[in-house]
């Protein structure tokens, strides 16, 4: 059975666009750090367990042991922890920490969340971000 050879290569041209598309809105939106929607308190034996203070901004960084942008992004929340008091970063191995990754709906590494003072999720960040989005996200605090 032969098929249309235009038919097909409209198919194939039409699946590469769409999956250039949805690569470069990824890319675009890697590092960003975007508002959380529900702002609940972390439950204190997570927040403990995690290694998050109350009374500090915490830069809460999920890793794992082979990711390479995990290096990068612990580079920037590292060196703005360094720079600003009341600031501190902290990184989470994702792997033993499986139960704090479920109840944090973290599906990538690095995945950054933006804990405020008393402890509540404020702004979350996949990939990368850049000292400035960091520094925005934390302005406010």
């Amino acid at each position: 059975m032969d098929g249309d050879p235009l038919a097909g290569a409209v198919v194939v041209a039409a699946v590469l666009l769409a999956a250039t598309i949805f690569a470069v809105r990824r890319r675009a939106r890697a590092g960003h750090v975007r508002p959380e929607a529900a702002m609940d308190l972390l439950d204190p034996a997570l927040r403990d367990a995690l290694g998050v203070v109350p009374g500090e901004v915490t830069l809460l960084q999920f890793s794992t042991a082979f990711c390479q942008p995990c290096r990068a992004t612990r580079a920037v929340l590292a060196g703005v922890g360094r720079d600003l008091t009341g600031v501190r970063h902290v990184e989470v191995d994702a792997e033993s920490h499986l139960d704090a990754v479920r109840a944090l709906n973290i599906w990538a590494t690095p995945t950054t969340l933006v804990i405020d003072r008393e402890c509540r999720i404020i702004g979350r960040a996949g990939g990368v971000p850049t000292r400035g989005q960091v520094l925005a996200a934390v302005a406010a605090l």
